[in-house]
C-alpha cells in the first residue's frame, strides 16, 4: 500500500512564494539545533492565541488590533516554518505531520474567529461564515488530496500567507478609521469590519464550489 501523505504532489503557488520561500530558507539555516518541528508548531499556536486576546482586548481599546496584527506573524512564523524545518533537516514523519499540521490549522482558525465574534469589531455571524468557509475549503483540500494526490493550499495565488497579509492590512485600516458604521441590514448595522470579513467570507466560499466543480469534472474526465 502506498503511502498517499508521503506521495502527494504539493501545490503552494502563491503571491508571497519568492520572497516567503527564501525567507524559510533562512531561518532554517539559522535556527538553533534544540529548536524542533514540534516546538514551532507550538509557536504557532501561541501565535493564534495572541490573535484571539488582542480581538477580545479590543472592547477596552482599539490599539490591540496591533497584538492581533503581531499574533498573525507569530503564528506564520511558527506555521510555516516547521514542515520546512523538518525537510530541511530530513526529518519528516510525514503522517504525523500532516495530521498534526492541519489538525492544529483548524484550532488556530476556531479560536481566531471565535474571539473575532465575541470581540464588538464583527457580528458574531460574519465571523462564523468565515469559519465555515474556512473549513469547506480545507475539506476540499484534503479530499483532494485522498483522491488526486494533489495537496493544493494555494487559490488564485491566495494561500494562508497571503491571507495573514490581508487580515493584518484589515486590522490597520479598522485602527485607523475607528471601525465605522458602513452600512445596515436588515436593521442591523454593519461596521467597516464586517463588511471586509464578508468579502473573505465570500473569497473562501467562491473558491471552495470554482475548485471543487473544477475537481469534479477532472475526475469525472479520467474516469475515476
Amino acid at each position: 500500500m502506498t503511502n498517499r501523505v508521503k506521495d502527494h504532489t504539493r501545490v503552494n503557488d502563491i503571491l508571497l512564494g519568492p520572497l516567503e520561500r527564501p525567507a524559510l530558507q533562512f531561518f532554517c539555516k539559522v535556527m538553533p539545533a534544540w529548536v524542533n518541528p514540534d516546538i514551532l508548531t507550538m509557536i504557532g499556536i501561541f501565535g493564534a492565541v495572541l490573535i484571539a486576546a488582542g480581538y477580545i482586548l479590543t472592547e477596552y481599546n482599539l490599539a490591540f488590533l496591533w497584538l492581533s496584527s503581531f499574533g498573525y506573524f507569530i503564528n506564520w512564523f511558527g506555521d510555516s516554518l516547521d514542515g520546512s524545518l523538518a525537510r530541511y533537516r530530513d526529518i519528516q514523519r510525514p503522517k504525523y505531520g500532516y495530521y498534526v499540521d492541519h489538525i492544529v490549522d483548524i484550532i488556530d482558525e476556531f479560536i481566531v474567529i471565535i474571539a473575532l465574534g465575541i470581540s464588538p469589531l464583527v457580528h458574531f455571524e460574519v465571523a462564523a461564515l468565515a469559519l465555515i468557509g474556512y473549513l469547506m475549503l480545507s475539506t476540499h483540500t484534503f479530499l483532494r488530496t485522498y483522491v488526486d494526490d494533489v495537496f493544493k493550499i494555494s487559490f488564485g495565488k491566495l494561500g494562508p500567507t497571503e491571507v495573514r497579509v490581508i487580515i493584518v492590512l484589515i486590522n490597520t485600516a479598522v485602527f485607523f478609521t475607528k471601525n465605522p458604521t458602513v452600512g445596515t441590514f436588515l436593521n442591523v448595522d454593519f461596521s467597516l469590519y464586517d463588511a471586509l470579513m464578508s468579502v473573505v467570507a465570500f473569497l473562501l466560499f467562491s473558491f471552495f464550489f470554482v475548485n471543487a466543480a473544477q475537481t469534479s469534472v477532472e475526475l469525472a474526465k479520467k474516469g475515476e
